[in-house]
């Protein structure tokens, strides 16, 4: 897990998505233009929440969010999400 000097704002957190599938259940290699954008990941930061809504997810927690949702960024070598709580559809 990746350590972060970002501290998101209000309702938002941080996650790191899950490697993308390289292979098929069968064995088959999936080329890097055919994968698909991963819907899972690991919360590395979370904003304090807002002043009558607390956070309900923890760093470390394995979620399942959208498949558009948030915005993409890289921050020293690794590729992030940011994204409000609201996008985040379970915990794992």
């Amino acid at each position: 897990m990746a350590d972060l000097n970002i501290r998101p704002l209000a309702d938002r957190v941080i996650i790191e998505p899950a490697a993308a599938e390289t292979t098929t259940a069968s064995g088959i290699i999936i080329p890097d233009t055919a994968q698909e954008k991963p819907q899972k990941g690991t919360v590395v930061a979370v904003g304090p929440g807002k002043k009558e809504e607390p956070m309900t997810v923890n760093v470390g927690d394995v979620v399942l969010y959208g498949k558009y949702s948030g915005t993409e960024f890289k921050y020293e070598n690794g590729d992030y999400l940011i994204m409000r709580e609201a996008d985040i559809m379970a915990i794992v």
